[in-house]
């Protein structure tokens, strides 16, 4: 392969990387989230069914204004938010557009999630009925679009999780405010795990306020909701037993000693994934739990910067998501090796960078 072959190909993998940064501030909102009045009701469409209408940063400038006018609108007395199509409400955001960015140096990892915490703590102080229909896949920047309005309507096919330290991240978009909310040690666990919520249990644990079925037809069996009231039950008994720790190391252990099927095959998640992931949450549900929403937004904006310099979200995002091989290389590879130090600076005040709410 002669030289300027190299400098092709690179050249080549160059454009294309930019090509999906663009992609992600793409002026294509017309058609990406659609607006429309119903009487009185003003009605936001998630508008990317074959991306499960995953949020980007257009789609986030459109948003913005728009509930800010109908906020002042008169003839608007309440919003409503769904997405497009069968399968999800939202089920993230544009992972793959963010990490291109972070490798090529673009400012898309600063304003996609300073204008995205923006958007959340406008949803959370919304002055009108925000009402979201998380009919399917809600994760990550879908649940920043739903879980601070005032209304979660969720369905038999709703899916709730929030999988981020499977990637090298850490539940955000307000997680560090809604989930040590939750009862118990559960979103304490929610956020180590991923673990996914389905159905009328997500209104059970408090995360939706609503049930209905998407039909409207078909109804649950007497004893297939007395089954969704023990396990909740039970899910909440077995996360205060184990995940009531001063550490993450301290979760392992009560896991291993537990020895019971679910504290192994909790074991065995959180083996899986990011140590640093990890030791975040653990200190973001900490800190959460004494914060505002408006707080709480500028620690995970923080939180967010130090993800962008560090190794595990590029490496997380690789494994899982472009090579597929779901054998991320974490750095440090283990829990003892992630220093008190290096966690507290993530914390660290971004001075003029900081997000101004």
């Amino acid at each position: 392969i002669t030289p300027r072959l190299i400098f092709i190909s690179y050249r080549l993998r160059s454009a294309c990387r930019l090509q999906r940064i663009q992609g992600h501030m793409s002026t294509k909102a017309g058609s990406e989230v659609l607006f429309e009045k119903v009487g009185n009701a003003g009605v936001i469409t998630l508008n990317r069914p074959k991306a499960l209408n995953a949020l980007n940063l257009t789609m986030i400038r459109h948003i913005y204004p728009q509930l800010k006018k109908w906020d002042k609108d008169s003839e608007t007395d309440l919003v409503i938010i769904k997405g497009a199509g069968d399968k999800a409400f939202c089920a993230g955001g544009d992972i793959r557009a963010i990490t291109e960015a972070g490798k090529a140096g673009d400012s898309l990892t600063q304003d996609l999630f300073r204008e995205e915490y923006i958007l959340n703590n406008t949803i959370g102080t919304y002055q009108k009925p925000y009402v979201a229909l998380i009919d399917g896949i809600t994760m990550g920047g879908g649940v920043g679009l739903s879980i601070h309005g005032r209304f979660r309507v969720a369905t038999e096919k709703t899916l709730f999780a929030m999988p981020e330290t499977g990637i090298g991240l850490f539940p955000d978009v307000g997680g560090g405010y809604f989930l040590p909310r939750l009862q118990g040690k559960l979103g304490l666990f929610l956020a180590l795990t991923g673990f996914r919520l389905k159905g009328r249990d997500v209104q059970r644990v408090g995360l939706a306020t609503h049930f209905v079925q998407s039909d409207k037809v078909i109804k649950l069996p007497q004893m297939g909701f007395l089954y969704m009231f023990v396990f909740v039950g039970l899910l909440l008994f077995c996360c205060f037993r184990l995940f009531s720790a001063g550490s993450v190391e301290e979760i392992m252990e009560n896991l291993k000693k537990d020895g019971s099927a679910f504290a192994l095959k909790q074991t065995e998640t959180l083996a899986k994934m990011s140590p640093t992931s990890l030791k975040l949450t653990f200190r973001q549900i900490q800190e959460g739990e004494r914060m505002s929403l408006q707080e709480v937004l500028v620690m995970e904006y923080r939180l967010s910067q130090a993800c962008m310099r560090g190794n595990d979200f590029y490496e997380g995002v690789r494994a899982v998501l472009i090579d597929k091989d779901q054998s991320p290389k974490w750095k440090p590879s283990t829990l003892s090796g992630v220093s008190e130090q290096a966690i507290e600076e993530c914390f660290s005040s971004l001075g003029e960078r900081d997000l101004k709410l």
